[in-house]
């Protein structure tokens, strides 16, 4: 009999790829998701509640018919502009929405909870690469909504026994390598999309948001991994919950950091394509480097990427795209 595992927010990006990691590492995975940016089709045939987490009646429900061994929590909102725009949304969605989750899973007595976490929580590094240590600081609603659940977490830890795992996420990158998978956001705001959109005829340029950061190309850098490798250590994350491992945090990365421009040669590299360049101004809260110390994960999860590569990473994403621009 297999395990099951509810993911929440698993029609999205990264939650349909941990939907069918899961299933191939042989537990039962049951989506929860309000399919306000996830897909249908994205699930693959894994069954599907659709609902908001924040409606108590809603979770209790999925519990009560699915009794998890464990959560794992991807419906999160991500894009900071618009967290500034209207923290509203953020903190409703991200923070008192996951709160209901939780308080569900203690009525139910589910007490192992994977959580996606993100850079963010850091604001502006005061070193890289980036360890678990770094101060907290985050410097946009989106930011602090998801540092506002890891403490919450914390206290949830100490006061009810409810055991988690935070996997802060630097740039998730990359498409399924057998093309059932990729990143799909609408409006889409992530850069090696957005790349391969213009490689594909589907935008005239990419804009490069400032050239006169102090690296070596004048461009931001950026630490890229890949969706799989990101799945890797959730199931890592998983298995150790479920053999009863305590709450841990972890960053996770490549260690690697690739500017804009190195990107964009990269997707030039890999799809032969010329891909025109706009400069437009730098955009307020873009550090010149952000660059994670995955150490930790390495070497307490065991966590090895087997995708660090950059032009491996912008090919299957490539392939994803030519998929998504023939439709």
């Amino acid at each position: 009999m297999t395990t099951p595992i509810l993911v929440v927010g698993g029609a999205g990006y990264i939650g349909s790829h941990m939907v069918k990691r899961l299933r191939h590492a042989g537990f039962e995975a049951v989506v929860a998701d309000d399919l306000s940016s996830g897909r249908r089709e994205a699930v693959l045939g894994a069954p599907l509640h659709v609902g908001d987490i924040g409606d108590a009646a809603f979770v209790d429900a999925v519990l009560c018919e699915t009794r998890p061994a464990a959560v794992m929590h991807f419906a999160s909102f991500i894009q900071v502009g618009e967290s500034v725009a209207d923290p509203a949304k953020y903190y409703r969605n991200n923070v008192a929405a996951t709160q209901a989750l939780l308080d569900g899973m203690r009525a139910h007595g589910v007490a192992r909870f994977i959580f996606s976490s993100t850079a963010a929580i850091f604001g502006d590094p005061q070193y890289v690469p980036i360890d678990e240590a770094h101060p907290k600081a985050p410097i946009n609603p989106y930011g602090r909504s998801k540092w506002f659940v890891e403490q919450m977490l914390e206290d949830y830890d100490r006061a009810y026994g409810l055991k988690s795992v935070c996997l802060r996420y630097f740039n998730a990158a990359g498409a399924d390598p057998d093309g059932e998978l990729g990143e799909c956001h609408e409006p889409e705001t992530h850069l090696i999309p957005l790349i391969l959109q213009v490689a594909s005829g589907r935008r005239p340029h990419i804009t490069v948001y400032g050239e006169d950061y102090a690296t070596a190309d004048g461009t931001c850098v950026r630490d890229y991994i890949h969706v799989e490798d990101l799945c890797d250590a959730h199931l890592l994350a998983l298995r150790g919950l479920i053999e009863g491992g305590g709450s841990a945090r972890y960053n996770l990365g490549n260690g690697n950091g690739y500017s804009v421009r190195e990107l964009i040669e990269a997707a030039r590299r890999v799809t032969g394509h010329a891909i025109p360049e706009a400069v437009g101004e730098r955009r307020v809260g873009d550090p010149p480097v952000l660059v994670a110390d995955a150490r930790a994960a390495r070497e307490t999860l065991g966590w090895q990427p087997r995708h660090a590569a950059l032009d491996a990473i912008v090919a299957h994403a490539w392939a994803w795209e030519r998929r998504a621009a023939a439709v």
